[in-house]
């Protein structure tokens, strides 16, 4: 079954924007960390960016100063906005959470079905 729902991907030119959301598809007990992955044509799926629950965040270097990922905890939402778009940024993207699903449950990761960017002229 879908843990978590993406939404937002599409196709964009060169220096354009996306900004793309995941929400949790059920109800969480607790989730620590949040974050999206990507995987493009022919490469290993690669950090992008995760928040943590303090607010820190990490990003690739290959996407700092260009995307921002943000959370509402409140609603376990997690977002990413994409500006200044690349064709290297074109991949799969998919999002992550790292909790649990109740109080009696070891912490473990959930991933979303992906979606897909694709950043051409």
């Amino acid at each position: 079954q879908v843990q978590l729902v993406e939404s937002g991907g599409g196709l964009v030119q060169p220096g354009g924007s996306l900004r793309l959301s995941c929400a949790a598809s059920e109800r969480f007990f607790s989730i620590n960390i949040m974050g999206w992955y990507r995987q493009g044509p022919g490469k290993e799926r690669e950090l992008v960016a995760r928040i943590i629950n303090g607010g820190s965040t990490d990003y690739a270097d290959s996407v700092k100063g260009r995307f921002t990922i943000s959370r509402d905890n409140f609603k376990n939402t997690v977002y990413l906005q994409m500006n200044s778009l690349k064709p290297e940024d074109t991949a799969v993207y998919y999002c992550q959470a790292v909790g649990a699903k109740t109080a009696a449950l070891a912490t473990r990761e959930y991933w979303g079905q992906g979606t897909q960017v694709t950043v051409s002229s």
